[in-house]
């Protein structure tokens, strides 16, 4: 279980870090980076890291995948505490080296919702929704199944940057948004971003059920 819970930790600082790290490096360069660029690092970054550490842990990178394996017997309840505190360590260790590399920078890359509160909630529900429907279909257990799980799920993920990231950040990871979050300060809309994609992830799981029964 420690590999398993060093692999999550690892995983999850590698997509803060180059993922918030693209936001914030597109604020301090006056848009180098750009929106596709942005949205493309957090795809790549996913997909790198299934292949690297899927082996390991199944490269969940967030509670809100692990909580859906937790509810498909994929995941064993009493794993499922150890795969989120990991999550969440390697966010904030992320975030916190992204604020000493970058002291000036205000938001550290929060997801923050661009229009109402509901709006980004219901989007953020369906794109977590679409993304688990994708995880646990390539997926069996722990062990990323086939040559392209991590291209088909990386490519959900930087898909969904692109349409949706300008209004709710694309989050859909819990970790991803909560560190940046406490550590810049802008907690506002943080219960936003953990509640919809736990929400979205678990009701993918119901549906799959309804397809494999």
């Amino acid at each position: 279980m420690l590999k398993k819970s060093v692999a999550e930790l690892i995983g999850t600082f590698g997509l803060v870090f180059c993922g918030t790290g693209a936001i914030i490096i597109d604020k301090e360069s006056g848009g180098a980076v750009t929106h596709v660029g942005v949205a493309i690092t957090f795809g790549l970054i996913v997909m790198s890291m299934i292949y690297a550490l899927g082996d390991i842990s199944g490269a969940h990178l967030n509670p809100a995948v692990s909580v859906a394996f937790a509810l498909a017997g994929r995941l064993q309840a009493k794993d499922l505490g150890l795969y989120i505190v990991s999550q969440i360590a390697g966010a904030f260790l992320a975030s916190y080296v992204l604020r000493l590399l970058f002291p000036t920078n205000e938001f550290l890359g929060t997801t923050l919702p661009a229009g109402s509160a509901i709006q980004s909630f219901i989007l953020e529900f369906i794109l977590t929704f679409f993304l688990m429907l994708v995880i646990i279909s390539v997926a069996t257990g722990s062990k990323e199944q086939g040559l392209f799980a991590g291209i088909a799920i990386g490519s959900v993920i930087l898909l969904e940057a692109m349409f949706a990231g300008p209004i709710t950040g694309a989050s859909m990871n819990p970790a991803r948004s909560l560190a940046p979050a406490i550590i810049s300060g802008h907690t506002e809309y943080l219960w936003l971003y953990i509640l919809s994609p736990i929400l979205g992830a678990s009701t993918s799981i119901a549906v799959w059920r309804f397809f494999k029964s």
